[in-house]
């Protein structure tokens, strides 16, 4: 294989895993701040 070639995969697979570790970080983040202001001000979830 072309040393080109499985830089360029290296390269996708780093920005593949970066993407995912983003939306699951995010997703517990959101999740978290949404019952953080449900106990401190009563908020309501779906808001």
């Amino acid at each position: 294989m072309d040393i080109f070639m499985i830089i360029f995969f290296l390269l996708e697979a780093v920005v593949g895993l970066a993407s995912s570790l983003y939306i699951l970080v995010s997703l517990f983040a959101t999740i978290g701040y949404k019952i953080y202001r449900k106990c401190k001000f009563g908020i309501s979830l779906y808001n």
